[in-house]
């Protein structure tokens, strides 16, 4: 099977931008959230439709060179990347985890650079199983030392069961993330949290959709951001989701945005964000390759340090939100 580094087309719009000199390339990053997988022979997955195919570790490890910025380590995000092909439907997801701590240990050799790849990994256990999710978290564990935790949604009701499989998180010292475009569902998110103040969790994505009602996601954002056992990943905006597609996406523009041009774009939110949940509960992500299509690795990051820089953030500010969050939260 041929080995695609890099999909042609995404990487000539990429190329179309302008070149950027890198910010503050003596920064340490932690990137806590980034995707893994090889979608060729996948029929169905909620990421089948995206150009890069393949990305696995070599594609990573470049992207982190080429981009120039100080990556020290980064966090597996759950993709249903890699899960068993047989055995039961619950531990099927042990396969992602299991592929992930490979990657790591590929990291660990220095072939693919300096940065810790899949220094932490979380991925997916169905918590409607109620107690019986234990043994299955306990699988998760087993098949990686680097597993934190696992991301998946949650129900609207709330029920037994599921709220059974949510304590054990607690009791295991697991974390637990969680996306949605629908931030409205961010005021059930933030009664989960008031229920269950030993589990530590993460809104992915800004909490959702930032463009559908503004004044209503500040408002589910905040409601969420009094669980302080609630952080957020400051990321994610620039996502096309299902149909929808931000007015920067590739197919929407001839050439990528600047940095600077993201800044005004999207800098409002960011800086609402923060102001809700405080840097310490606060930690940027790259998304990708998710969001390589619409911003590359160099850009991203270069978006992020001019938004701390317009924040006047002082050096530790800088540290704990490029870094320490995210090295308390996934115990890096």
């Amino acid at each position: 099977m041929t080995k695609i580094l890099d999909d042609r087309y995404l990487q000539e719009w990429l190329a179309q931008e302008e070149p950027e000199d890198v910010l503050d390339p003596e920064l340490q990053i932690v990137d806590p959230h980034h995707h893994l997988w090889d979608l060729r022979k996948i029929t169905f997955h909620p990421h089948r439709d995206f150009l890069q195919k393949v990305y696995l570790t070599e594609e990573f490890a470049n992207e982190i060179q080429r981009a120039g910025h100080k990556i020290t380590h980064t966090v597996f995000a759950q993709c249903a990347a890699f899960y068993k092909k047989e055995g039961p439907e619950e531990l099927k997801a042990v396969g992602e985890v299991e592929f992930a701590n490979g990657v790591a240990a590929m990291s660990a050799s220095g072939l693919y650079g300096d940065t810790q790849i899949c220094a932490g990994i979380f991925s997916y256990a169905d918590l409607s199983l109620g107690k019986k999710v234990k043994s299955v978290l306990e699988s998760l564990q087993k098949a990686s030392p680097n597993f934190r935790g696992i991301r998946s949604p949650f129900p609207c009701d709330l029920n037994s069961y599921f709220l059974d499989g949510f304590k054990i998180l607690g009791e295991m010292a697991l974390t637990f993330d969680n996306y949605s475009p629908d931030y409205t569902r961010l005021h059930k998110l933030a009664e989960l949290a008031a229920m269950n103040p030993e589990v530590t969790i993460i809104v992915n994505h800004l909490g959702g959709r930032i463009d559908l009602n503004e004044q209503e996601w500040r408002e589910c954002l905040r409601k969420v951001s009094k669980q302080k056992n609630v952080y957020l990943k400051l990321g994610g905006a620039q996502q096309r989701v299902n149909d929808w597609e931000p007015d920067f996406h590739r197919n929407q523009q001839s050439r990528p945005m600047s940095s600077d041009e993201l800044c005004e774009r999207l800098g409002k939110y960011y800086v609402k964000a923060i102001e809700l949940f405080g840097i310490e509960r606060c930690m940027f992500e790259s998304n990708f390759p998710v969001d390589k299509e619409c911003v590359s690795y160099r850009t991203i990051w270069n978006f992020f340090k001019k938004m701390a820089n317009n924040l006047k953030l002082s050096k530790t500010e800088k540290d704990q939100i490029f870094s320490g969050t995210a090295k308390s939260v996934y115990q890096l």
